[in-house]
């Protein structure tokens, strides 16, 4: 892409001004998004951003772009820094088309803080950092609340950029702060050297403990909740297994994530070691009591849609696209519908049952 754009001017129409559409933005419309916008204020005399968003005839969010191929780190943004301190605006954005870093003013009132508080790549976008993207929506924005999760995104970064550098590159005070709990010794040259090596394979073989731990917790649970099926359930599974070659089938990362949501959607109506979650190849299921008449829902991750199938109240399944896996808590009254529609039928069953054997009637039973 960025072969056929080689302006700055064709950043801003092929990426920038496209990106600010999907947030809501009209571009065309000069009451919402400003194009080289420019105003006196003070001793300030003709300072200019690439784009101000605008909202009551009062700038909101700054954009100075540079061409695609501009390293951020190098440049200068200067025109965002010397308006933001006059303007009404709290958030800056410095972007390229590709990589955008989100500025406001955590350190000192209205000036423009010299790192960014948010940065996304849009061609290595993690999906935590979509959920924080959102908060710019036309629909969504609000300033109060973003100066509170602005200050926490900041320090989140710093931190994770620091420990990233100390696994990489353990600093003599990061490694000196352990060999110092370990080894009662002088911290000497030779023991400083030891200890790096030490602590850089003590951090790496912690993070693959976690990870492993995370895997074997997930699988456990998952061959538990297998194990705990009623009769009905293993019958299906039976019947079931014959149309499904498991080892064509692998659950990923995300699935599991999935059948975790939906957990704790579910945990506080019915004990979760009857959630259980069964793979497929065109989809991967989430049942009650491991009934595969008892469909909670169903996850469609293997395209780049996300699809959710939903069985409210026992219905039909009702497929709905979802963005990210946060999508799923918005459908938790159609997945509790769907848990609450089996457990009732199966206590009508139940009265009916013992009504046919001499008890009284029960309320409700016809």
């Amino acid at each position: 892409m960025s072969e056929s754009i080689k302006t700055e001017e064709a950043t801003k129409n092929a990426l920038v001004m496209p990106l600010l559409n999907i947030l809501g933005y009209n571009v065309f419309d000069p009451t919402e998004v400003v194009p080289e916008f420019t105003t006196d204020y003070g001793t300030k005399k003709g300072e200019k951003v690439d784009y101000a968003i605008m909202k009551d005839e009062k700038p909101i969010i700054l954009i100075e772009c540079k061409n695609i191929d501009a390293d951020l780190d190098k440049e200068q943004a200067s025109q965002l820094f010397r308006y933001f301190s006059v303007s009404a605006a709290k958030i800056g954005i410095l972007t390229n088309g590709v990589i955008y870093r989100f500025y406001t003013d955590i350190d000192a009132p209205n000036k423009m803080d010299e790192k960014s508080f948010l940065e996304i790549n849009l061609l290595d976008i993690k999906e935590p950092l979509i959920n924080e993207l959102k908060r710019f929506k036309k629909e969504s924005f609000n300033i109060d609340d973003l100066a509170n999760v602005a200050c926490e995104l900041k320090y989140t970064k710093e931190i994770k950029l620091i420990l990233a550098n100390e696994i990489n590159i353990p600093s003599e005070e990061f490694v000196k702060f352990f060999a110092k709990r370990v080894n009662d010794g002088p911290f000497t040259q030779s023991v400083r050297e030891k200890f790096t090596v030490i602590t850089k394979n003590a951090l790496n073989q912690f993070i693959n403990d976690k990870i492993n731990e995370r895997l074997k917790f997930a699988m456990t649970e998952d061959t538990i909740a297998s194990t705990s099926n009623t009769n009905e359930g293993n019958e299906n599974s039976s019947s079931d297994a014959g149309n499904n070659n498991s080892e064509e089938i692998i659950t990923t990362e995300e699935e599991l994530e999935g059948y975790h949501i939906v957990k704790s959607i579910l945990r506080e109506n019915i004990d979760l070691i009857r959630v259980v979650i069964r793979d497929k190849k065109s989809y991967c299921g989430i049942l009650l009591d491991n009934n595969n008449r008892k469909p909670i829902c169903r996850m469609y991750f293997n395209t780049k849609q996300k699809y959710l199938g939903l069985f409210a109240e026992g219905k039909n399944e009702e497929k709905v696209s979802i963005q990210s896996l946060n999508d799923i808590y918005s459908y938790a009254d159609k997945l509790k519908s769907a848990v609450r529609s089996y457990d009732s039928t199966e206590k009508s069953k139940i009265a009916v049952s013992e009504y046919g054997n001499g008890k009284q009637k029960p309320e409700g039973v016809i």
